[in-house]
C-alpha cells in the first residue's frame, strides 16, 4: 500500500482565485520568545487544495459540516485529459474518452479525477488558463453518481486579464455551469489537486479528503491522500 499526498502546501503568497483574499501565514508566538510556537492563518475557505460544498453556490445546498463523513472516503478513478491547450472545454465526449476503466469498475467509483496536467503550472500565470468542464460533462457524472476532482484552479473557466468584460457580474448557472450542474445533484468538488501523474489509470483506489468542520461552511481546504494497493 502506498499513500500519495495530492495537496498543495498552504503558504503565504500562494495562488488564489481572482478576487480572493491573499493567503497570509505568520507567527503569533515563537519558541525563543514564548516557549511555544503558534501561527495565524488568513485565507479563503477555497484556498489551495480544497473541497466545494453545494452551499458554495446554492442557497439550499448542503454546507461542508453537514455532508456525511462517509462521503469524504472516495473510491476514485483517473481520467487522463492531458495534452489540452489552455482554456480547452472538456465536454462529455472528451471526458468519457479519457476514462480507461471498464464500465463495471466505474460503477464502483464515487469520484472521477480529471487529470489535466495543469498542476505543473502552479505558481505561474498559465495556471489560470486551465482547461475546464462543461455542463454536459457534469450531467454524465451525475448520471454515474460521481463527484469530481481536478488538478486545476477551477472546474469552470477562470476569468482572465484578457476577458472582454472583466467587470461582468455573476449570472447564476450561466457563469458557473459545471458547478451548478453538480451542486444541483448534491455533489462535492475537489480543486487544486496535484500529483495525479503518480496514480494508476486502470483501476479504482481509495482517496481520503476530509475538510475542516466549518459551521455553515461553503467549502474548506483538505488534505487529499490517495491510498493505492500495490
Amino acid at each position: 500500500m502506498t499513500l500519495y499526498d495530492l495537496s498543495h502546501p498552504l503558504e503565504t503568497g500562494m495562488p488564489v482565485y481572482p478576487g480572493s483574499p491573499p493567503v497570509e501565514i505568520g507567527r503569533t508566538a515563537t519558541i525563543e520568545s514564548d516557549g511555544y510556537a503558534t501561527s495565524r492563518l488568513e485565507l479563503s475557505s477555497h484556498t489551495g487544495t480544497h473541497m466545494d460544498a453545494p452551499a458554495h453556490m446554492r442557497p439550499d445546498g448542503n454546507t461542508i459540516d453537514t455532508v456525511d463523513l462517509e462521503r469524504f472516503r472516495f473510491r476514485a478513478v483517473v481520467a487522463d485529459c492531458r495534452t489540452l491547450e489552455p482554456r480547452t472545454p472538456i465536454d462529455e465526449n472528451r471526458l468519457t474518452g479519457a476514462v480507461t476503466v471498464s464500465e463495471k469498475t466505474l460503477e464502483t467509483a464515487s469520484l472521477l479525477l480529471c487529470y489535466t496536467g495543469w498542476a505543473e503550472y502552479w505558481g505561474t500565470d498559465r495556471y489560470f488558463d486551465h482547461p475546464y468542464l462543461t455542463a454536459d460533462a457534469g450531467e454524465w457524472l451525475v448520471e454515474h453518481d460521481l463527484n469530481l476532482g481536478i488538478d486545476a484552479l477551477n472546474v469552470d473557466p477562470t476569468p482572465g486579464a484578457d476577458d472582454d468584460d472583466p467587470d461582468a457580474k455573476y449570472d447564476g448557472a450561466a457563469t458557473y455551469p459545471f458547478h451548478h450542474t453538480m451542486f444541483a445533484a448534491d455533489r462535492v468538488l475537489l480543486e487544486n489537486l496535484r500529483g495525479l501523474h503518480a496514480l494508476p489509470t486502470d483501476t479504482v483506489f481509495e482517496l481520503l479528503a476530509f475538510p475542516l468542520a466549518v459551521a455553515d461552511g461553503d467549502g474548506s481546504p483538505v488534505r487529499a491522500v490517495a491510498v493505492v494497493e500495490e
